[in-house]
């Protein structure tokens, strides 16, 4: 709702960029603009140190008002969860497709050749 003239309110302020920085910086710098953090994935937050922030909302260079809420979330550490993306390389051998096998099948990634799924002549 937009403010009217000379209503009294918190001044509003830009919400800095928090993603990429660590725990401990992205405290100093939310305080440094007038914004408080909340982290629903981290109930530990206030001890973190070293996790990166990932994602943020709102988004930077939105206007909030002055002690509004940015939250932020972390990339899950070594010690917790999967941890990463991994490694998405193809499996060699390829499991079989199902269905009825082609005349000739394409080689899959692995050089070998598999049946495909679908319609074969029989």
């Amino acid at each position: 709702m937009p403010r009217t003239p000379g209503a009294a309110g918190p001044p509003e302020v830009r919400v800095p960029r928090l993603v990429g920085l660590m725990a401990m910086d992205a405290r100093e710098t939310a305080a440094a603009y007038g914004v408080r953090l909340a982290a629903p994935d981290r109930p530990d937050f206030p001890d973190l140190v070293v996790d990166y922030v990932v994602r943020q909302f709102p988004v930077p260079e939105a206007e909030v008002p002055r002690g509004a809420v940015v939250t932020v979330w972390f990339d899950l550490g070594p010690q917790e969860g999967e941890g990463g993306a991994g490694v998405r390389e193809p499996r060699c051998p390829v499991p079989p497709g199902g269905g009825m096998r082609r005349a000739l099948d394409p080689p899959d990634a692995c050089g070998q050749r598999q049946p495909e799924v679908g319609v074969g002549i029989g």
